[in-house]
């Protein structure tokens, strides 16, 4: 398959579950794949050597998202290695289980933690990486957002918040980016990955059992929607298309 053949994809946090996905189903549409990690160097280096494709197509570069100074040199070592940059996902994020009555519990360096990864981090990896994008012609950027933005249910307050944030400035970039860069939300529902497999068995069945589909997410079904914009959906901007199982619905 070679829908992507030529087109080169930059996934931050693309070792994690989802992240991973993305990449492998990219990888198999002939994209290049630069596999964007902040402290899993090991993982992100064996999924980028695994990927589908020719010798040295792939590549794992560090990606700190809430490093501005770091992210211009990984524009700058796309640039070198490949003289272009097709598609950013804004993948990478940051949470940490606290109850919604727990304002106390919601410190105020956690918050400053998710407000500097899940928001600044995709605005900055966008500012710094526009360059290449616009000069890709039809340059894409796919956010990774959550149901949580609509329905204010997740790990935290501020998770929530801050995945609303993102969606708020998707549509915000579509229209400052356009005609030469889309900018569009992907937002999945519970999705169950390692991390999720390892929750509490009772909450995460009541979670599937709460959604109309009666599961949860797939990581592949997040990324089929990832290459879907990539590939398909190439009139689309400034939208959040759900991955939700419609469980906003209930």
């Amino acid at each position: 398959m070679d829908t992507l053949k030529g087109k080169v994809a930059l996934v931050t946090g693309g070792a994690g579950g989802l992240g991973t996905a993305i990449c492998q189903h990219l990888a198999r549409e002939g994209a290049s794949i630069v596999v964007g990690y902040n402290s899993s160097r090991e993982p992100a280096e064996r999924l980028a050597a695994g990927l589908p494709g020719e010798s040295q197509q792939h590549v794992a570069l560090p990606a700190p998202v809430t490093d501005s100074s770091a992210l211009a040199e990984l524009a700058a070592q796309v640039e070198r290695r490949y003289g272009r940059l097709d598609l950013l996902v804004n993948c990478a994020g940051t949470t940490r289980f606290v109850a919604h009555d727990d304002l106390d519990g919601l410190d105020d360096a956690l918050i400053d933690q998710i407000l500097a990864t899940n928001v600044r981090g995709p605005f900055a990896c966008v500012r710094a990486l526009r360059p290449l994008l616009q000069k890709s012609g039809a340059g894409l950027v796919v956010n990774i957002t959550s149901i949580a933005a609509v329905t204010a249910m997740g790990s935290n307050v501020m998770y929530c918040a801050s995945k609303a944030a993102v969606d708020n400035m998707t549509r915000s970039l579509a229209r400052a980016l356009a005609p030469t860069v889309r900018v569009v939300s992907v937002a999945p529902g519970l999705t169950d990955t390692e991390f999720v497999k390892g929750l509490d068995d009772n909450w995460r069945n009541e979670q599937a059992e709460r959604t109309p589909l009666k599961r949860l997410a797939k990581p592949d079904e997040v990324a089929a929607a990832v290459l879907a914009l990539a590939t398909q959906l190439t009139f689309t901007t400034g939208a959040i298309i759900p991955v939700d199982g419609g469980r906003p619905l209930t």
